[in-house]
């Protein structure tokens, strides 16, 4: 802690002091305040101002009580650098944040996590901004539980004025017909989603309509998130990378209709599946514009072993050309084994130690047609 205090003193100090604006009463009775109300008697402190000794004193105060909450010196020194006002606030007003998020069931850890990934939670009055957030939250989620994933997954909704920045744009999607469920499905998995300005918001709301979405389903949601994620000249960009693959405006509208989250993929993902399935599968490039899910899978983890696996059967006359490719390629691990593997181990012995060693050497290895 001595350590951590002397690099911590060189930060400039803060002029104004640190102030959340809570209601409730200082808990006075905590045994880790104690360093805050020690007094400096040496000879040489006492010929400093009393403030400034005080600060020190505070200064301690504070460090003990993240030490205390079980922050390493690393994650105590990103807090102060973010938020260097943090060392003239009283503990005091500090705890009760963190009363609050374990009575919610969080345990340490995840609360540890939560301050440092959003610090700034720490700067916002308990009774005031966090407690109605995460009331806000639970009213839509319906549950605690949902509602402490959310905040777990994206802390810094915490800093929000939802009333402004959240609620406007739920009430628009209810506008457009979006069930409850949806909306929550996706305030869940996505709440950076309805951070959008609510002009913005509405104009993408209006084009996924305009596209054909139905706003019964759930993907009208994902195609809102997907249009959200990107600019305009980001989504020009990567509709310019598969109109280079042969795409047609035709294909392209059909892409996005059924994933609309193809046009997100990097451009070097995008090129990498698309090259993976034309020139070394011998596919159209309108296969995979309908199934533009096979572009989301790994190169490495996943579409050069299964290859492999396919171009030994197809050289051996066991499938015929593009038979299977769903299930070669989509079919979860133990679903591929039994399916495509198993049904030819005895025409090709070692097949499965075969593949399972393209696995380990995927890497570094580039897809082989054995001849």
């Amino acid at each position: 802690m001595y350590n951590l205090f002397r690099r911590i003193l060189i930060l400039r100090s803060p002029s104004s002091v640190f102030t959340h604006g809570f209601s409730e009463s200082p808990l006075k009775s905590l045994r880790f305040l104690s360093t805050s109300s020690e007094i400096v008697s040496s000879p040489k402190s006492a010929s400093l101002p009393s403030n400034v000794v005080q600060l020190k004193n505070n200064r301690k105060a504070v460090i003990a009580f993240f030490e205390n909450h079980g922050f390493s010196e690393l994650q105590i020194s990103d807090i102060v650098k973010k938020i260097p006002l943090i060392l003239s606030a009283n503990p005091e007003t500090l705890f009760p944040i963190f009363l609050f998020f374990k009575s919610k069931g969080l345990s340490s850890s995840a609360i540890t996590k939560l301050v440092c990934s959003a610090p700034q939670v720490l700067k916002r009055s308990l009774n005031q901004e966090i407690i109605p957030v995460f009331d806000y939250i639970q009213a839509v989620l319906g549950t605690v539980e949902k509602t402490v994933t959310t905040i777990k997954r994206f802390p810094r909704i915490l800093g929000w004025d939802l009333r402004i920045s959240v609620d406007p744009n739920i009430e628009l999607l209810k506008q457009f017909g979006v069930p409850d469920s949806n909306i929550s499905t996706f305030l869940q998995r996505h709440p950076k989603l309805f951070s959008t300005s609510p002009i913005r918001f509405k104009e993408i709301v209006e084009r996924v309509t305009e596209m054909g979405f139905n706003p019964q389903r759930l993907l009208f949601v994902v195609a809102v998130s997907a249009m959200q994620s990107i600019t305009k000249s980001t989504w020009n960009k990567k509709v310019e990378v598969y109109r280079k693959w042969g795409l047609s405006e035709e294909e392209l509208s059909l892409a996005f209709r059924k994933n609309p989250l193809c046009i997100t993929f990097s451009e070097d993902k995008i090129n990498g599946g698309m090259d993976f399935f034309v020139n070394k599968i011998g596919c159209e490039p309108s296969f995979v514009a309908r199934r533009t899910l096979l572009i989301s899978l790994s190169l490495k983890k996943r579409l050069f072993p299964r290859g492999f696996v396919y171009q030994v059967l197809l050289s051996k006359g066991l499938i015929r050309k593009h038979e299977y490719l769903f299930l070669l390629f989509e079919s979860p691990e133990k679903r591929f084994i039994e399916k495509i593997i198993n049904p030819h181990k005895e025409q090709i012995p070692g097949l499965l130690k075969m593949y399972k060693q393209k696995l380990m050497d995927s890497k570094d290895e580039q897809l082989h047609i054995p001849s």
